[in-house]
């Protein structure tokens, strides 16, 4: 059964959402307790329409709609707000230069070296997930660091993160002025600050139709980092809006409800009790670091990407061990080639030993590296296939844990 809300201002604005789980669990309060409003900044109120339901769009099951945040709008909305700016590639586009195509429009930092790399991950990830339907969506995304408005700049980002060979990627860029009437238009939030020359910025994605309505309103924040079910999400909601002649069958996982035993977002941590590989210090266990945040790290010695991710977390482990513990797990690996990799890299968190990859299949490890990062109260709060960075997992964990975010 759907409820339909007037919307008393035009959307609420989400700066750095480290909260990500905690928002979920408000999104779905007003998903299926009632009627509620959206705030936003002063002067972008508006009037609309919004219909909610527990299936959130067709193809979108309720806890993927939560990992999104996804609020599916009226048919009736009115057009995308038009713009005009230049793409990585020196060309000028517009949302109605993609008229007859899915357009999902986001806010981008060309400076950023944390969440928003992790949507740049997703928008790879999804359009595999979309196969044939990829090339009838495309992902707009808004620059927004007017201290650096060059082209230059949004090529130089697009290509760092993996999306220059993304042909339906398209960021853009302006003079200062320009981007400012589309943050404006959109109800992007940015915050400047002038003598570190850095912004923050909310994280919108708002989801086009082919006739250029908006249709839907999704979240980026950390619960993102989960980037097989987070992709996913955002290709089902684009592909749901797609004629269904242009509709396929969308790869990839569906976020599953969190339950007792399926290791997923919001879900209890399964068991994990081992020895420990630097000799003679008995066992770890998981479940003596109830109270505290635990970063899980699953690697190994034969992993190429691990050995550059290991001395990030090194980093953030000094950075953030008061509040934060680490572990990291060796998955199948001989014990001397990891304790050699462990002293190459400079690692002195606590490790152990998975030898046959037991606590592994448990978490549901689908290759390596792979972090999981538990909350106090022993559940699943992230899991992020691949490599972090010393910037992502520091964003994340500020995020989390309030006691480490920089003084504002």
């Amino acid at each position: 059964v759907s409820m339909v809300r007037q919307a008393a201002t035009r959307r609420k604005p989400l700066v750095y959402l480290g909260a990500g789980v905690a928002l979920a669990a408000l999104l779905a309060v007003v998903l299926f307790a009632g009627v509620g409003s959206r705030g936003g900044p002063q002067g972008l109120a508006s009037t609309r329409q919004e219909v909610l339901s527990p299936d959130t769009a067709p193809g979108i099951n309720a806890s993927t709609g939560l990992l999104l945040s996804l609020t599916v709008l009226h048919q009736q909305q009115p057009a995308a707000p038009p713009f005009r700016l230049t793409d990585q590639y020196g060309h000028v586009v517009s949302p109605a230069s993609f008229r007859g195509k899915v357009v999902v429009v986001s806010i981008n930092d060309d400076r950023c070296q944390d969440l928003c790399t992790f949507y740049a991950a997703d928008v790879v990830r999804a359009n595999q997930d979309l196969g044939a339907a990829a090339k009838h969506v495309v992902w707009l995304s808004v620059n927004a660091n007017p201290f650096y408005p060059a082209v230059s700049a949004v090529r130089t980002w697009t290509d760092e993160h993996g999306l220059a060979g993304q042909h339906n990627w398209y960021f853009t860029t302006g003079s200062p002025a320009a981007l400012a009437k589309v943050w404006h238009a959109y109800g992007f939030y940015v915050q400047l600050d002038h003598k570190t020359r850095t912004v923050s910025h909310s994280t919108e994605q708002f989801f086009v139709d082919p006739a250029g309505h908006e249709r839907a309103v999704g979240e980026f924040g950390a619960a993102s980092a989960s980037t097989a079910l987070f992709a996913h999400g955002m290709a089902q909601m684009a592909n749901d809006l797609l004629p269904a002649s242009e509709q396929v069958h969308v790869a990839g996982p569906e976020t599953p409800a969190p339950s007792g035993s399926n290791a997923t977002v919001g879900a209890p941590a399964p068991p994990l009790a081992l020895h420990y590989l630097q000799g003679g210090r008995g066992t770890f266990d998981l479940a003596g670091d109830r109270g505290h945040y635990t970063v899980v790290n699953f690697f190994a010695s034969t992993c190429t990407v691990c050995r550059t991710e290991l001395p990030a977390l090194e980093r953030v482990y000094h950075f953030a061990r008061s509040k934060v513990d680490f572990v990291g797990v060796d998955v199948s690996d001989r014990a001397s080639a990891a304790r050699a990799l462990l002293a190459r890299t400079g690692v002195t968190y606590p490790v152990v030993s998975d030898p046959n990859g037991t606590a592994s299949g448990a978490e549901q490890v689908t290759g390596l590296p792979y972090t999981v990062i538990v909350g106090p109260a022993g559940k699943i709060v992230i899991r992020h296939p691949g490599g972090f960075t010393t910037e992502q997992l520091e964003y994340l964990l500020e995020g989390d844990v309030p006691s480490l975010a920089p003084p504002s």
